[in-house]
């Protein structure tokens, strides 16, 4: 499926995104990784939809505004990237960093929004139970740990081995560190707000995930009214890379047309 690359401006923040498929508009919000390795199931997707897929502030071809700060600030512009673009229903599909970008939309407002599908997300903390520190381990290492499949993970290790030092990881790790360093990838007061997600949600984890484990899949759960959620066997943080047949059916009987 062939995706059009294009640029917005968003409040003074030339915004890249890509744009492929036809349907009811979803977008994708990416992780930490950014999008250097592009998830095959976004293809899959845009047989049924029209798929958006932003570089978040400071990843990839976006810019950085100085007036991002923190993850609420990405929020609102998302929400003004949809009001621009004119989309309404849309199907945010976050990943870790993106999940929670989208849960923070979402308590803000679900004017624009149809659906939530949250795989793997940041954003909020479990008392007790620790995620991996991604700024104190070594991307090759950092890569093993995504991943439950031995093989993929050291495929994965020898790609972040050679990509670490090329400007885009680096981009993507400064862009990662100024949203979510301290506290480490959530918000404190996040959790408080989560029954303000009023559209359908579906909460989908890798039960291998090493990262954020999937204690934090049970709590979304349980915070978010009506939630939905689906472990994915043989999988870690990446369950819609490692296993993207499993996650593709996951999505189809939850996200309607």
């Amino acid at each position: 499926m062939a995706f059009a690359v294009q640029t917005v401006d968003i409040n003074g923040c030339k915004l890249s995104y890509r744009r492929g498929g036809g349907g009811a508009p979803l977008a994708y919000l990416h992780g930490t990784d950014g999008l250097a390795e592009w998830p095959a199931i976004l293809d899959t997707l845009a047989e049924r939809f029209d798929v958006v897929v932003p570089d978040h502030p400071g990843f990839g071809a976006s810019e950085m505004p100085p007036w991002a700060d923190d993850v609420s600030d990405v929020a609102y512009l998302y929400l003004d990237l949809f009001e621009t673009l004119d989309l309404s229903g849309v199907h945010v599909v976050g990943h870790s960093l993106g999940g929670w970008i989208a849960l923070e939309m979402a308590v803000r407002s679900t004017a624009r929004l149809r659906s939530l599908t949250l795989i793997s997300s940041a954003g909020i903390h479990v008392k007790g139970v620790p995620k991996a520190d991604i700024f104190m381990v070594d991307p090759e290492d950092l890569a093993r740990l995504a991943y439950a499949d031995p093989k993929i993970a050291e495929e994965a290790a020898a790609r972040a081995g050679a990509d670490k030092y090329q400007d885009l990881a680096i981009l993507n790790r400064i862009a990662s560190a100024r949203f979510g360093w301290q506290p480490r990838f959530f918000n404190p007061r996040l959790e408080r707000w989560l029954h303000r997600v009023n559209v359908p949600t579906h909460v989908i984890w890798g039960e291998g995930d090493r990262i954020i484990p999937p204690a934090y899949a049970e709590a979304f759960h349980r915070l978010i009214p009506g939630s939905a959620l689906t472990m994915i066997p043989n999988a870690g943080h990446l369950p819609h890379v490692e296993r993207p047949p499993a996650v593709a059916q996951a999505m189809q009987g939850f996200l309607p047309n």
